[in-house]
This record gives C-alpha cells, structure tokens and sequence, in this order.
C-alpha cells in the first residue's frame, strides 16, 4: 500500500477479513436486520455462512413466497434444524404439500410455533408427521386446513402436550367433539383456542374443553350454532382466568349463560383469580375484557348489562368497543360504565347551560 507521500506501508495481515470469516454473532447480527429472503440467499454464499445461518436461525417466514414453496420448504428444513418459529401462511394458490410438512417435522425437532393457515392441500399425514416429530409445539394455526380429521387431530394432541395456543378456525371436521375431548385430555396447559365456524362443535366437547383446560383465556365459538347455556355456564365455572369470549352467532345462548358469567366474577373475591404469589394486581384479575355476543337474538338487554356492570373493562363507547352486540336491537341500551358517565356529565353540562 502507498501513501500519500509516496512511501510504502505495511498492513498486518491479521487486520485483513474476507467477508466469509466474520464471526457467527456478528454474521447473524446482520442477517437480523434483512427480511428472510435474504437471509436464505446468504446462506447459500458458503458452507461456513450456510452452517452459522443453520445453527443460528430460530425464525422464519415463508409467506412471501408466491410460487414454489413446497420445493423450498423441503430444501431449506435440513439446513435450518434449529428452527423455533415457522410461519407458513399462505395468502395466495394454495402450494404446500405434505411432502414439505413432513420435512419440517423430520428435522426440526425443536419447533414452537408453527402457522399452516389456509393450506388448502395438506391431509392427516402432515398432523401425523407433526405429532410424532414435533412434541415440543406450543402454538400452532392450521385455520382453513378443511381436509384435516378429527382422528388426526386427537393424534396431534396426544403428542404435543405443551399446545398452549391452537387456531382451528373453519377446521369443521376436525374441530369435533371427540377432538376437543383428546384436547382436554392432554393439553391442560392450553390458553387460547379458536373454533370459530367449527359446527359440528356441540356442549359436549365444549363442557369437555372447560374441565380439563382451566387456564383458558381466550375462546372463539363464533358461529358454533349448536352450543346452548351449557357451554358458556361451563366455561364460566371453570375457567377462571378467561378474558376474551367470543359467540358471535351462537344464537341458542339465553341470559342463563349471561348470568353465568356475571356470577363468576364472585370467584375473584376469594381468589381464584389471583396469581401464584397472592398478588390481586396485575392482568390476571381483570375478569372479561372482550366479548362478542353480536346476533345472539335471545338475550335481554338486563342479562348484558349485569355482565357489563360485573367486567369494568367491558366497553361500549366509541373507540374502546370490546363488549359487540351488534345484530342484537334490544341491546341498545347496554351501557358501560364510561358511558353511562359520559352521558351523565352530558346531562350535567346541559343543565349547567339551561340556568
């Protein structure tokens, strides 16, 4: 090297890197701050690059990609076996096979969390090959997967006991009662569960649910059209950390199930709701927060209000809706408690300005 008076400079060699000798940490420093397409394309730049993507990465989304999946799923699941979190929605021509699931579970054995959401082609053979390959899942989204059974899925919860989120949504014959039944029995650490146009889903699996998953927190029954009372009764006396229902669309709920959960609240006062340590602060003990309860005809407006006056985060005024009873006319006079004192100040201030 030459300076700028013309006189020759060593350099140490030590200070010289090829860009193929950087450090795993900083390599995958890097790769964190580029979309996933590229961190595949990086990990075809060399076996050492290829090996430190491969040892590093724990998430990866797919959903980008428009054509070919299937191929790239099943290319890419040897490399990355540490995979923790997969997403593999697809928001376009369905192409994932279960050639592709299979690969996932045959390699990544450490895997989380996983999202198959609308892939419209996969059978069993892929809950089968998940079941037995990944028992370490605890979130896992096949909502639209029609072609899933009830048998398949009983097989899955058998193995993955960790399930602590499961997105079945228009999953209606695999969504059934003897299903939820195997749910119950082996996933008791499950949180969040959405059956949503799942309507072959009936009391008997819903009652099932409620006894054997008690840490439930979020429940979507919209459209299940044969659940009654029972369901929401059970899952009132049984679930006491429950803070999002949904039963949109359930229209054999009267306000005995209302009433249901307007009485559960009590619970609260003697702890059931309260955190391991006794503490009564915190998100634990807020009760319900969101409810939809829209085109459930056959409630009275006095049946909603005594829930809404139970649960202080219910909302009804503009801009903080969590309680949804739209589709119900003779609910129109349901009223948090923000607004009933807004409109009381309302009132107030109209009075003020008439003297």
């Amino acid at each position: 090297m030459v300076s700028g008076s013309g006189e020759k400079m060593e350099v140490e060699p030590e200070l010289v890197m090829c860009w193929k000798d950087l450090p795993m940490e900083l390599l995958l420093r890097i790769l964190s701050l580029v979309d996933d397409r590229m961190v595949i394309v990086s990990s075809t730049v060399c076996t050492g690059w290829r090996d430190a993507i491969g040892f590093g990465l724990t998430s990866l989304s797919l959903s980008w990609c428009k054509n070919n999946m299937n191929n790239l799923v099943r290319s890419l699941a040897p490399k990355f076996t540490k995979l923790q979190v997969l997403t593999l929605r697809q928001n376009n021509a369905p192409q994932l096979e279960d050639s592709a699931v299979e690969a996932v579970a045959n390699y990544c054995h450490d895997l989380r969390e996983l999202d198959l959401s609308k892939s419209l082609r996969l059978t069993d053979q892929s809950l089968y090959a998940l079941g037995h390959g990944c028992p370490r899942l605890n979130k896992l989204n096949i909502s639209g997967c029609s072609a899933f059974t009830d048998s398949a899925l009983a097989y899955l919860a058998s193995c993955c006991r960790n399930l602590k989120t499961l997105n079945l949504c228009g999953c209606a014959r695999a969504a059934t009662d003897r299903a939820l039944q195997a749910v119950s029995r082996h996933c008791s650490e499950l949180q969040s569960l959405n059956l949503g146009w799942c309507e072959s889903v009936s009391d008997k699996g819903v009652t099932s649910l409620a006894a054997g998953c008690p840490n439930l927190r979020a429940l979507d029954l919209c459209g299940c059209v044969l659940i009654t009372d029972e369901s929401v009764i059970a899952i009132a006396n049984c679930c006491p950390h429950l803070r999002s229902l949904d039963l949109y669309y359930c229209q054999n709920i009267t306000d005995r199930a209302m009433y249901s959960l307007a009485n559960s609240c009590m619970k609260s006062r003697y702890g059931l709701w309260r955190d391991d340590a006794g503490s009564s602060n915190g998100n634990d003990n807020t009760g319900l927060v969101n409810l939809n309860i829209s085109q459930c005809t056959a409630l009275t407006a006095a049946a909603v209000q005594a829930v809404c006056d139970t649960f202080p985060l219910l909302h009804t005024c503009p801009g903080r809706h969590s309680l949804i009873i739209s589709g119900c006319l003779s609910l129109t006079s349901v009223r948090c408690a923000c607004a009933i004192h807004a409109h009381r100040a309302g009132r107030a201030s109209l009075a003020d300005h008439a003297y």
